[in-house]
């Protein structure tokens, strides 16, 4: 081969080396851009007109960490001093004075009303346990950061609003971009299939606090549509990795996960172990379920 076939044939191999860095680059933004839109599904209140129905549309989207207030006094709004890790840990902000929530009905979306909770949380919550099909999960509680959001959750717990419940949601990363798994929509079939799993709540909402963690591994959260604020529900969602921390922060945390991470993380390591629903209200795909399915037997706290 001659000097200029030779410096012909590197040329041609640095222009396909720079092409195929360009392709990766593409792959990876449009891998971005995807976790941006699929982020969670939540219970919203925007509607949409779907077989002559109306449902509320709820794929979540990146939220800003600016939140409304929550209605409480003094307010609930408190953020956790630090931001959450991948090690369970609880660091709320401590309150001085009494808390006082407020709850809203709301009947624009589907829902199983058991009525609303009461208006004085208990502060000395603790923790709470997930008791699942597939084993235990204990979350350590952040009430003095969150206060009405784990009284909301701890009278549907005792209303048994959860019990025997079917999780709607589990995504991995390869098919939405994030790895979490979602609960909390009393009229989910969870069979991926249902268009309408993810829109159904308890009948009411309230305000945003302790909105300022990123969600690491192991964050509970509760869910809302991505533009709505001051719309907490009966949904929350369990983060199960890192790659989420790219969603930000915006979201009512509720506590770390400090047993059953590894269980939770072993419910699905791919897309294969799913039922994606790609005929879903949001058109993302957003109701994909696993194909092993996770069922809630209780909820309790102490």
């Amino acid at each position: 081969m001659s000097g200029d076939d030779r410096q012909n044939e590197d040329d041609r191999q640095s222009e396909l080396a720079r092409e195929h860095k360009e392709r990766q680059a593409k792959r990876a933004a449009a891998q971005t851009a995807k976790a941006r839109r699929n982020t969670f599904i939540g219970a919203g209140v925007a509607v949409v007109v779907v077989a002559g129905g109306v449902f509320a549309a709820t794929t979540l989207v990146n939220k800003e960490p600016e939140k409304a207030s929550a209605e409480s006094s003094p307010s609930a709004s408190a953020s956790a001093s630090a931001s959450a890790s991948t090690e369970p840990s609880v660091t709320p902000t401590a309150k001085t004075g009494p808390v006082t929530c407020s709850y809203k009905r709301e009947t624009s979306v589907p829902n199983k009303f058991v009525g609303l909770p009461g208006k004085k949380p208990n502060m000395k919550l603790k923790k709470m346990t997930i008791a699942t099909n597939h084993g235990n999960v204990v979350v350590d509680l952040m009430t003095e950061a969150a206060p009405c959001s784990v009284n909301s959750l701890s009278f549907l717990a005792k209303k048994k609003f959860y019990d025997n419940m079917k999780c709607h949601r589990l995504v991995t990363p390869d098919v939405s971009g994030v790895h979490m798994l979602q609960c909390g929509d009393p009229l989910a079939k969870a069979d991926g299939k249902n268009p309408t799993d993810g829109q159904g709540t308890a009948g009411y909402v309230y305000a945003d606090e302790n909105a300022d963690i990123a969600l690491s591994k192991g964050v509970v959260f509760m869910t809302q549509a991505g533009d709505a604020m001051g719309q907490n529900n009966s949904q929350f969602a369990i983060s199960l990795s890192d790659e989420n921390t790219q969603i930000g922060s915006g979201y009512n945390v509720v506590g770390m996960v400090s047993e059953g991470m590894e269980m939770l993380q072993g419910l699905a390591t791919s897309g294969k172990d799913l039922i994606i629903n790609e005929a879903d209200i949001t058109g993302d795909g957003g109701t994909t379920a696993p194909k092993n399915p996770v069922i809630i037997k209780s909820i309790t706290f102490k």
